[in-house]
């Protein structure tokens, strides 16, 4: 019968909407100042239906990460070069990861897994390796196919390069915020930010 919980696409949504306020609650309250009870109130289930669907706090803790995960994804995977010439495709992939890295929500879901990190080790590497493996390939692909072509040149080891221009950009966009609690922020717009950093790249591994 529809709409019951047995209805698999009832308990979908009904695991999409308790994970979206339970994110929520752990981002605002952390792991140890969120409950249970207010979580399923917040969703409008009752906290049988939530434990029919999560075992418990720490299952739930950890499908918010894996589902905030999933939704990084799905935003990486929109993150691609337009064709041209290697400057033309490193500014449009910096300019995509740059926005992406500049988020505030997924800057707070970073801060969330720092934090839980300890206690949820499995959970919080999975996390990370999901989205440098994600981003890194696309970026890594791109080289490859400008060494290829000759557009760019001395590149030893692509992922090495990969990891430099991701980190120069990191650095005032994500990094700084991050660790401030986002009261300081670059003086530079990502624009500006990208500009630089691909000038900086181009200098040292353009032909």
């Amino acid at each position: 019968m529809p709409g019951t919980l047995g209805d698999p696409s009832s308990l979908d949504a009904k695991r999409q909407i308790i994970l979206r306020y339970a994110r929520a609650a752990f981002i605002s309250e952390g792991y140890a100042g969120a409950r249970i009870e207010p979580i399923a109130r917040e969703a409008g289930v009752s906290t049988a239906t939530l434990y029919a669907l999560f075992a418990g706090k720490s299952e739930l803790f950890t499908a918010v990460i894996d589902d905030a995960a999933d939704q990084f994804s799905r935003q990486m995977a929109s993150v691609r070069a337009q064709e041209g010439d290697a400057r033309t495709q490193l500014t449009s992939f910096s300019e995509a990861y740059a926005g992406f890295m500049g988020d505030g929500f997924v800057r707070s879901v970073f801060r969330l897994v720092m934090a839980e990190r300890p206690r949820f080790e499995a959970t919080a590497r999975r996390f990370f390796e999901k989205g440098r493996t994600e981003f890194g390939a696309t970026l890594i692909g791109i080289l490859k196919d400008h060494l290829a072509r000759g557009g760019l040149k001395d590149v030893e080891k692509p992922s090495w390069a990969a990891g430099e221009l991701m980190g120069m950009i990191e650095h005032p966009v994500f990094f700084v915020p991050l660790v401030t609690g986002d009261e300081v922020r670059a003086g530079r717009t990502n624009a500006q930010v990208v500009a630089h950093v691909v000038d900086t790249f181009m200098a040292r591994y353009g032909a």
